[in-house]
């Protein structure tokens, strides 16, 4: 078992923003492809609690001492969302690198199945959306930041090769 520091806190970074994350976040953005439709990717609404509260996206956290960003960021999804289908495949990731000492780490991970809930405090909503509606919702600014990355990953267009 892991017993390193917490990475929860605020630090101001290189650019002079504040984040949250003393060792950096990471987080999921999940895709389900249903048969025959377009595929969705699952939202968290965070709430008045969690930073930039009110905006839209995707399910994540601060990464702790000595874990890796993929770790941290299945940890953070699962104590906002719960419990992530054990049928899973990684589609790809993307890093946010906003300042040279901090990043966030947005892995894609495509699901067999809807799942999801309000699950703790840091989460008012969970909902499922196609890719064409995601802009349409208020955005946390690092996730709207990353999402032309993220869509490319899920749509298959990113020219990366998945993880």
């Amino acid at each position: 078992m892991w017993h390193g520091r917490s990475g929860d806190g605020f630090m101001r970074c290189s650019d002079g923003h504040v984040r949250w994350g003393v060792f950096g976040a990471a987080g999921v953005l999940f895709v389900v492809r249903p048969r025959d439709e377009p595929p969705l990717v699952m939202l968290q609404k965070r709430s008045a609690m969690a930073h930039e509260g009110g905006t839209w996206s995707c399910a994540g956290g601060a990464i702790d001492e000595g874990e890796t960003p993929f770790q941290a960021a299945l940890r953070e999804a699962a104590e906002e969302v719960g419990d992530i289908p054990e049928h899973h495949r990684v589609l790809g990731q993307y890093v946010f690198a906003p300042a040279d000492d901090w990043t966030y780490t947005t892995i894609v991970l495509e699901v067999d199945q809807h799942f999801g809930a309000s699950v703790n405090f840091e989460t008012d909503a969970v909902v499922w959306v196609p890719l064409q509606l995601v802009d349409h919702r208020p955005l946390h600014a690092g996730f709207a930041a990353a999402w032309p990355h993220l869509r490319a990953i899920v749509d298959g267009t990113s020219g990366l090769p998945p993880v």
